[in-house]
């Protein structure tokens, strides 16, 4: 399979976003216009039409990325018992089963809380004496400050998108919720794999060969590496940072650039009806649509489907990132009866996956629309008129993940 069409995404600036988000009017009709056209672009960028998401450029605390990110692979290659200390003395904890020696992810989550008066509090910096000094003492409160100014992107998106919808559904249901969910993420290479088994093997003294049981997630054509399998985010937003590529041997890890130039995100774009390869500047922050805003905004927000893609050939290259997944009160009710019946259909939200289309006369999708229908379940499936959001997750995670899930043996 060719390489995917580049999707360069539109790139909102975060004093842009502060200024649609404030009450406070612009004091000259220029700027009014200005900002109007912005709330347009950004309806296009997340609305029916467009990809599902957009960029933000210029936040004041995306440098902390550079110091939080890195620790997502050192977790991860630690002994367990190691790594569980520290994640308790930070806080946090695994949504992944992190004793599984073959993980193409580790991820290390922690749930984070605001008030209704839109105010974030950073946590007690302070930790265990064993880790104050070491590699990880700044852990915790990097994880707190990322995440509380992430978790304040979404909410000020939320209310412009309201501001061009009508009403105040999303950012309502985001304050009700009064929470989101972190997580620290390493995407494993080849090569982190082997080394964690060769750890495991020699605690074990056994005479299992290095990598032997290292398996590498292929589809059934070989060309389909993927680190994440294809799936919609089920809650409001989710907020992304522009991932960190680790290049790593027996002696030495460093950080390098994409391979490709691009995130290794990859969506299927409606518009386009193609996968597209999303890109966006060194140090922005990366928004996508969830299926409980495409629900909650009766369809004028579109979920993004997507997967994370694995470079070919590169068998010592890992990816970092960290998210932010703003969702509404578990007690939440969805009603559909003002969203449109045919985005419940097959395919999701209304995306037509037909193999015959290609994103253009050299990019054809070879069935993998195909094999996206069989392992993403309808959202027509996993969502009833007057279902609550815990009712309609636990749906979603079940079949998904669930014991016959689509996804449960991929």
């Amino acid at each position: 399979m060719e390489e995917n069409e580049i999707l360069e995404l539109y790139h909102l600036q975060y004093a842009d976003l502060m200024a649609l988000s404030s009450h406070q009017i612009p004091t000259s009709n220029d700027e009014i216009q200005r900002l109007a056209s912005i709330s347009i672009s950004i309806m296009q960028s997340l609305g029916r039409n467009g990809p599902g998401l957009l960029s933000i450029t210029g936040v004041p605390a995306a440098q902390t990325s550079q110091t939080l990110l890195p620790l997502a692979r050192k977790l991860a290659l630690l002994r367990n018992d190691d790594r569980k200390r520290i994640l308790k003395d930070h806080n946090l904890g695994s949504d992944v089963p992190l004793k599984d020696l073959n993980r193409t992810v580790s991820s290390f989550a922690m749930q984070m809380k605001y008030d209704d008066d839109f105010k974030f509090g950073f946590g007690d910096r302070a930790v265990s004496k064993e880790v104050e000094s070491g590699e990880f003492k700044d852990l915790g409160f990097a994880f707190r400050e990322l995440g509380f100014c992430m978790m304040e992107l979404g909410l000020c998106l939320a209310r412009v998108c309201d501001q061009q919808i009508g009403g105040c559904e999303l950012e309502q249901s985001l304050l009700q919720s009064g929470t989101a969910k972190g997580r620290l993420i390493h995407y494993h290479s080849v090569a982190d794999n082997a080394a964690i088994n060769e750890a495991e093997n020699r605690k074990r003294r056994s005479r299992v060969s290095l990598g032997e049981n290292c398996k590498s997630d292929y589809g059934d054509d070989g060309n389909s590496k993927l680190w994440q399998q294809w799936h919609y985010d089920y809650g409001i937003f989710t907020i992304l940072t522009m991932p960190m590529f680790m290049l790593s041997n027996e002696s030495d890890e460093r950080e390098c650039d994409s391979p490709s130039g691009h995130t290794y995100l990859q969506v299927f774009h409606p518009e386009m009806n193609c996968v597209v390869m999303v890109k966006a500047p060194r140090g922005s922050f990366i928004v996508q649509v969830g299926e409980s805003a495409d629900v909650l905004s009766r369809g004028r927000l579109r979920a993004t489907l997507h997967s994370v893609s694995r470079p070919d050939k590169m068998e010592n290259l890992s990816r970092e990132t960290f998210v932010i997944f703003l969702q509404p009160a578990w007690s939440k009710t969805f009603s559909l009866a003002n969203y449109p019946d045919e985005h419940l259909r097959l395919g999701g939200q209304g995306t037509e996956l037909r193999d015959e289309e290609t994103c253009s006369a050299r990019h054809e999708l070879n069935g993998l629309a195909r094999k996206i229908q069989e392992i993403v379940p309808p959202l027509s499936s996993r969502l009833r008129d007057g279902m609550t959001f815990v009712e309609f997750a636990k749906e979603t995670t079940k079949q998904y993940y669930g014991g016959k899930g689509l996804q449960a043996n991929r």
